[in-house]
């Protein structure tokens, strides 16, 4: 009777050790996983917009919000330049892995001797938002009305510069516009206050902004360039040339967030604007909302978009905006669309498909 019941206790230990054992190397392989989960920290990603937030900004808003750039293994931190000069200036420096900019701006800036060789990864604005805005009660309703009016044009303005072209395809004297330089700061009021005719901008910020000022809608001509012939692109995402090479899953990943933000945003612009307000000093729902909706139609969902999918280039196209460009800018060496934009990071076509 001892004999079998210390049989039976060793048994009963053997076993018990053997599930205890079990335990231990799941919890070592549970471990491990853990330990390898920690290890793979998200990469940090230094991002620069080039203007303060509002609804323009929506995708990123969202990829941040909603925990997209998150779950491309990705840790963004989001800062704001002095405008895309700038905000090229801090890529190239690589106090910047990304930033959204003006392509035209960065065309120009490749010119330069000496230029760090960055390029676009993904074109946002596949139209350009310049325009000429204009008080109707001042006689101005299309473009031909131009003729002998004065345009408040404030500094630094991206719109005047492709202005040379945009007159001379359009059959307008440029001699014959007067352009007032004015302070950004009073570019919107001098017009609501008809101290200037016209002023030059972006249709989705000064054009709206002026409606929130009072200037009643149907008294504003938004005269958007892309509608006389302008064939510039708009803002699009640039990155660091080390940063890409050493890590171009991240730049993959980043994208893959931002087209899906834009999709969300698209799907649900009144949700998106208060996403974007929420991320905003005193901002409006309704004046951003407003702001996405135009945004959207006139810069973003284009036919080009809905045809060829989002964030690339047509090189035909291209090369006539760089035509444009020349009209006011002398190049030292004029670039291809290689020396602009690299396509090598986007997704296969069916995953830009955007309708």
């Amino acid at each position: 009777m001892h004999s079998n019941s210390s049989t039976v206790v060793r048994g009963f230990l053997t076993s018990l050790l053997g599930l205890l054992g079990l335990g231990l190397g799941l919890g070592a392989g549970l471990g491990q996983c853990g330990a390898a989960g920690e290890t793979r920290s998200p990469v940090a990603i230094q991002f620069s917009l080039d203007r303060p937030i509002d609804a323009s900004a929506a995708p990123f808003v969202l990829a941040a919000n909603k925990g997209l750039f998150s779950s491309e293994g990705l840790a963004v931190n989001t800062n704001i330049a002095s405008g895309s000069q700038d905000g090229i200036a801090r890529v190239a420096a690589g106090t910047s892995d990304l930033a959204l900019v003006d392509i035209n701006e960065l065309i120009r800036f490749r010119d330069k001797p000496g230029a760090r060789p960055i390029k676009a990864v993904f074109v946002l604005f596949n139209k350009a938002p310049y325009a000429i805005i204009a008080r109707k009660s001042r006689g101005i309703q299309a473009l031909s009305d131009i003729d002998g009016k004065t345009i408040g044009v404030a500094e630094g303005d991206l719109a005047i510069r492709l202005w040379p072209a945009l007159a001379r395809q359009n059959g307008i004297k440029a001699a014959s516009v007067k352009l007032s330089r004015i302070s950004a700061a009073v570019r919107e009021p001098m017009l609501s206050a008809g101290q200037v005719d016209a002023v030059t901008g972006f249709s989705y910020l000064s054009g709206v902004n002026l409606r929130d000022r009072g200037v009643p809608a149907d008294d504003l001509a938004v005269l958007r360039y892309a509608d006389y012939g302008c064939e510039a692109y708009g803002f699009a995402l640039i990155v660091n040339p080390a940063f890409a090479a050493a890590r171009p899953e991240a730049v993959k990943g980043f994208l893959r967030a931002v087209m899906a933000g834009t999709h969300l945003a698209i799907k649900d612009p009144t949700r998106a604007a208060e996403e974007v307000v929420s991320r905003m000093d005193g901002g409006s729902r309704d004046l951003e909302l407003e702001r996405l909706h135009a945004v959207i139609r006139e810069n973003v969902l284009t036919g080009e978009v809905r045809r060829n999918g989002i964030g690339g280039i047509d090189l035909v196209r291209f090369e006539r905006s760089v035509d444009q460009i020349a009209e006011d800018f002398k190049f030292q060496k004029r670039p291809a669309a290689a020396d602009i934009f690299d396509d090598s990071f986007l997704p296969e076509l069916g995953g830009r498909m955007i309708n």
